[in-house]
């Protein structure tokens, strides 16, 4: 696991009796549960502030979209999908969703657990630093998340390393299923239409021109393509092109435009990562990294669990 620097004692708040043992107030106002906001993160649509949940005394997580998207009903769909997936999913690399409810003014709102950390985009900016066995420590643990996730019906396809967190104390969480996909119970497979807000067209990671969800340089050919028949292994070409960056210091896809980053995602083989690098890099790493890159899913590796396996073999001969 990534040693980190050492986090401010004051965001690992001591536990005190006069904390726990502090009584309810004989009417509880749901509105005066959370206090104490600080702004973390502003994504896209998104706005994540830390605060204080003053019923169990705990600093949590709260995620809200931007008053621009929040009228938006395609995006107020998108907040409760993802806050009800991620509840659904109790495993020990997501984030576990603790409520979710409406503002005063009517808007939704839900609370996570908050991990302080790194993002494996922080990391990889330090790449130095890590040895490869320790990252790919990283790729298991997220790999264990999509796996579980796989076998319950539900495609991640946002996996990049921004939506990974590296906690202090070994925690490993896949964050962010906001653009997680799911199927009806006869099968049908759901496909939320896109928003009608554009992204920013200067951002080179969405697609703006085809309104396609998600970042390019880790998307699969087939989730560019919006194939309805999408499976689990979009998400091992996802995560193989975080292994990739890992091994390569780079992303599989190259270009200066979201043009050139579709076409390069859609037609070209990317270089091998050693050919890249002066350090040695394990044949069997590279190899399953290469093969889950394949444009043709059916030439990929089939599963998340078979990734797992192959990748935990890698470890063992590094």
């Amino acid at each position: 696991m990534p040693e980190f620097p050492e986090l401010p004692v004051k965001e690992y708040a001591q536990v005190y009796k006069e904390d726990t043992d502090k009584t309810l107030p004989q009417k509880l106002d749901s509105n005066l549960r959370y206090a104490f906001f600080s702004t973390i993160a502003t994504g896209g649509k998104s706005l994540i502030k830390s605060c204080k949940d003053m019923h169990l005394g705990r600093f949590v997580c709260y995620k809200t979209l931007k008053p621009e998207f929040a009228d938006d009903p395609i995006e107020q769909q998108r907040l409760l999908r993802e806050a009800r997936v991620s509840a659904m999913l109790q495993h020990p690399n997501t984030l576990p969703t603790y409520e979710l409810g409406r503002e005063k003014n009517g808007n939704y709102y839900f609370t996570m657990k908050l991990v302080h950390g790194y993002t494996l985009r922080e990391i990889l900016d330090y790449r130095e630093r890590y040895d490869l066995t320790q990252l790919i420590d990283v790729v298991i643990d997220v790999g264990h998340a999509l796996e579980y996730a796989h076998s319950h019906g539900v495609l991640h396809r946002d996996i990049k390393p921004e939506n990974i967190l590296v906690g202090p104390f070994g925690e490993v969480i896949l964050m962010d299923w906001g653009l997680a996909k799911v199927w009806d119970k006869d099968g049908t497979p759901d496909q939320l239409p896109d928003s009608e807000s554009e992204p920013d067209s200067d951002d080179l990671s969405i697609t703006g021109q085809a309104k396609l969800q998600g970042t390019i340089s880790y998307m699969s050919p087939e989730q560019i393509n919006k194939d309805p028949l999408i499976d689990g292994r979009t998400d091992v070409y996802s995560l193989a092109a975080v292994i990739y960056e890992i091994l390569a210091g780079d992303t599989a896809t190259q270009g200066e435009t979201m043009d050139q980053l579709v076409r390069s995602t859609l037609e070209d083989t990317p270089e091998k990562p050693s050919n890249l690098v002066s350090y040695p890099i394990p044949e069997l790493l590279e190899n399953v990294t290469m093969k889950c890159l394949h444009k043709d899913p059916a030439e990929r590796v089939q599963s998340m669990g078979e990734l797992i396996r192959l990748l935990q073999e890698t470890r063992r001969l590094a």
